[in-house]
């Protein structure tokens, strides 16, 4: 009888040390099977092509590599001589259309008379009628063309579209830019986001709106968001048809069969001060909506 309580406390010792091994085996289990986080992530923004809307030779480069820029802003001008010129040329056909209108105006309405009071042909009266309708329709095209050479002379300034940062920077003064050519990119820094890559077999417990945690490689620091989109379809690498042929299916089956990750969008709700958000990087990303998780993912 002795020996009794020793033989208590071991089983004590036993059943409480089957606990603890139990309590981290389901840990774990959640952890790298259940749980809704993962390392692939990426900081993803929209990469703006930024292009000329006129052609000519650019006299004036406002912005480098890597510059902040903000929506409006002048990134670089294009020689306006051109359009200055283009601009005096369409107000003298302006000007010249004006004065032809205006006779043939003149002419109708003196032929109208003519024809009432019996002197002209209303076949005379109505060719002039014809005469001045062309002549008002000219005109308006010329005041068209006027419009349009000052619009160009406008957009010689060319201007960002969004809040961002120069990227791809090699235009220099002297180049020669065509209209609708992109010249360089403009990341668009208010469209910054994640995008984190889920197994297809922890998406039932991603909802929109959870609360989410990025970590950023090699930083410390964490950014808080939530989930704003779950994507809709991805690309089925089994099939390889064009669209509108039947469907061409893989013949051959592979029976290890891995889980497919699919894109979730994470709004970016507090950034921490001084962290570089720089599109590409490699995140990790973790839903906190189970607070089962506490700090086990490092």
């Amino acid at each position: 009888m002795a020996g009794s309580p020793s033989l208590v406390s071991r089983i004590a010792v036993t059943f409480v040390i089957f606990l603890l091994a139990s309590f981290v085996a389901w840990r774990l289990w959640v952890y790298y099977l259940e749980a809704p986080w993962t390392r692939d992530g990426k900081i993803r923004a929209d990469f703006i092509s930024v292009a000329p809307d006129v052609s000519g030779l650019v006299s004036q480069v406002l912005v480098h590599e890597n510059d902040q820029v903000k929506k409006g802003e002048i990134l670089f001008r294009i020689d306006p001589d051109r359009f200055s010129i283009a601009i005096l040329l369409a107000r003298a056909r302006v000007s010249g259309a004006m004065a032809v209108m205006d006779e043939a105006g003149r002419n109708a309405r003196r032929y109208h008379q003519l024809m009432v009071n019996g002197d002209a042909t209303r076949e005379v009266a109505r060719n002039m009628e014809a005469r001045f309708e062309k002549s008002r329709s000219d005109y308006q095209e010329a005041m068209a063309r006027l419009s349009i050479a000052i619009l160009d002379q406008k957009r010689a300034d060319v201007r960002a579209r969004v809040n961002g940062k120069i990227a791809n920077m090699t235009l220099e003064p002297g180049d020669y830019v065509h209209r609708g050519e992109g010249v360089l990119s403009l990341v668009d820094t208010d469209s910054l986001h994640v995008d984190g890559y889920f197994e297809e077999t922890k998406l039932s417990r991603i909802h929109i709106g959870d609360p989410v945690e990025v970590r950023v490689m090699g930083d410390h620091r964490s950014i808080w968001g939530h989930v704003s989109g779950i994507a809709g379809g991805i690309r089925d690498r089994e099939r390889h048809e064009k669209p509108g042929d039947p469907p061409d299916v893989n013949p051959t089956f592979s029976w290890v069969r891995l889980a497919q990750r699919i894109p979730v969008r994470v709004h970016l709700d507090k950034i921490p001060e001084g962290l570089r958000l720089v599109s590409g990087r490699t995140v990790t990303v973790i839903d906190r909506k189970k607070p089962l998780l506490g700090k086990m993912i490092p």
